[in-house]
Parts: structure tokens; sequence; C-alpha cells
């Protein structure tokens, strides 16, 4: 297979992909050289499911999109360190094939394809995704000089304050030396993504910050009523919401194209994960949030689209 001529090469993708790498980096530290093995699996069987799919709808034409590598990523990073590596095949095969290519591959999916394969093995191995933690290195060499880390961990910082009230300290969530999923710990180097994302005009503003207002003001309301005893900066720090605001809900195809929706959007994703979060079972209510705002997201576009119609006949 001639890799040029098959491989859609997307500048946008590969800064993506680099905004990720300080987080790679920090993920096979934290958790060893496993990380890497595991990510380099799930990508050659991205490819080759995505370039399966597209021969059936493409034929002889058919390419594989650099984006199946940004999934690849993410949607490593976003599973447990002591995921299995067949459970970690079965979900990116199923995202990529049912959440892109049974639409018509790249530009045309409604769900984000990473989050797809996240929220399948979620509900397909639960006991996977949600037990058997482990403890990160954090000192050098850390998992540098490790292939896996075998300590097994109580709970994450969200499991633990919802079954026992006790709150992890923010300086370890911001630096993320926590256990959790691989790479959504560290706010800081998610933050450093974000800014990178930003300044190369990569991802959308808009969602980061109306999904990050309104998550906080929302964890506000529920903490000071009572309903949660999670403080908005504990909230915001914690269970991958960061991740998400950031390299989930920003997808260009899944996401809004109008300015306007892409806020309406951030507050729906913002607003319902923290809500789930607090009343559901589910400590990763963000990951269902993105995906139900998905629904919604050629709607707002139309909505808004309308509406300044509408304002402009009028003017």
């Amino acid at each position: 297979m001639d890799l040029n001529r098959r491989f859609l090469k997307q500048k946008a993708m590969r800064r993506v992909l680099i905004s990720l790498a300080p987080i790679t980096l920090f993920a096979i530290f934290l958790y060893g050289w496993h990380v890497l093995a595991l990510m380099a699996l799930v990508s050659a069987v991205a490819i080759a499911v995505e370039y399966t799919a597209m021969r059936l709808i493409s034929g002889k034409d058919a390419k594989v999109s650099e984006a199946v590598l940004v999934t690849s990523v993410l949607f490593t990073l976003t599973l447990p360190p002591s995921t299995p590596w067949w459970v970690a095949v079965i979900g990116i095969a199923f995202g990529v094939f049912f959440g892109k290519g049974v639409f018509g591959g790249f530009g045309r999916n409604i769900f984000n394809p990473a989050l797809v394969s996240r929220c399948f093995v979620y509900i397909a191995f639960p006991a996977w995704m949600t037990n058997d933690w482990r403890v990160p290195f954090t000192e050098l060499p850390g998992g540098f000089a490790r292939f896996v880390s075998d300590t097994v961990a109580g709970a994450t910082p969200m499991a633990l304050l919802k079954s026992s009230g006790d709150a992890t300290g923010l300086l370890q969530l911001f630096w993320g030396f926590i256990a959790g999923s691989v790479g959504e710990t560290s706010a800081l180097l998610i933050l450093i993504g974000a800014l990178y994302l930003l300044i190369t005009k990569t991802a959308s503003w808009q969602i980061m910050l109306s999904g990050t207002v309104t998550f906080a003001a929302v964890s506000g309301i529920l903490y000071l009523t009572g309903s949660s005893n999670a403080d908005p900066l504990t909230a915001l720090l914690s269970g991958g919401v960061l991740f998400a605001l950031v390299f989930m809900a920003t997808d260009p195809v899944s996401a809004p194209s109008q300015p306007s929706a892409k806020v309406f959007y951030a507050i729906l994703i913002a607003a319902a994960g923290a809500l789930i979060r607090t009343y559901a079972l589910f400590t990763e209510g963000i990951m269902f949030a993105v995906l139900f705002a998905n629904v919604f997201s050629p709607l707002l576009d139309r909505q808004v689209k309308a509406w300044k119609s509408r304002k402009k006949a009028v003017a």
C-alpha cells in the first residue's frame, strides 16, 4: 500500500498530536513503557479498521485520515493504566468503525470516535474501567525505567471523594501525581496543551472558556447546596474534565462551527457533566456529557444560522 497516496495528511490533527506529546511522556513516566506499547497497538488497529471501513465505502480510492491517530492517542490516554490490551483493541475497533466509518469517514461522523470507544469499553467492561487502579511512579527515572506499574491503588480522587468524602490536595491534582487514567491527571500539562492549541488556532477558545466557567459555576452551586462534596476547583481539576473540554469537546467535526453555537454547546457539556457526576452512579460524567452534546451540535448550528438570517432580514 502506497502510504503517501493512502494517508490523508491534516496539519490541524498534527498540531493536536504535538499538544498531546508532553501528556504522553508524563503518562510513560507515571506508568511505564506499557503506555506507549498500548498506544502503538491501538493506533495500528485503528488504522487497519479505518482503512477497511473506507474500502467498503470508497473502494480502491480509500484513504486513512491523520485524525485516526488523534483518536487512538486520545482513547489510550483516557484508559486506566491496567487496561488489558484486548479491551483496548476491541474498544478502538468499535469506535473507529461504528463511531466514524459507518457515517462515511472523517468529516461525516456525528460523535467523537475516541469517546465512542471509551464509552463502549466503559459499559462493556466496567470491571476493567472502574477497578484495579495503579499507583503512579513519582520519582526519577519513574516509568522510564519500568515497563509497567504493578502496585494497586485504592481509588481515583473522584471515587475516593464520592465514597468517603476525602478530598485530594489541589496541588496534587494540578501536578497529576495521582491514580487515574493515564493521561487525564495533570492539569498543568493539559493547560499547556490548551495554550498551544489556542496559539496555533487549532481549537476553539469559546468551547474551552465557556465549558470551564459553566462547569465551575454549576459545581459551585451544587457544592453550596450540599448536593456535592467537591468544591468547584476540585471538581474542575479531577475526573478528566479539563482533558475533555480541551481535547474532546473541541473536536472540529463533532462540535458546532458557529461561534455562538460553540458557546451553547460548551454550556450544555459542562452543565450535563456536572449533573451526571453528582446525581448518577458515573464518576466520569463528562464523557457522557460530550457524547450527549454531540447529538445537538447540528441543531445548534442550524438554529444559530436561522437566528442570524432572521436578524439580517429584520435589519
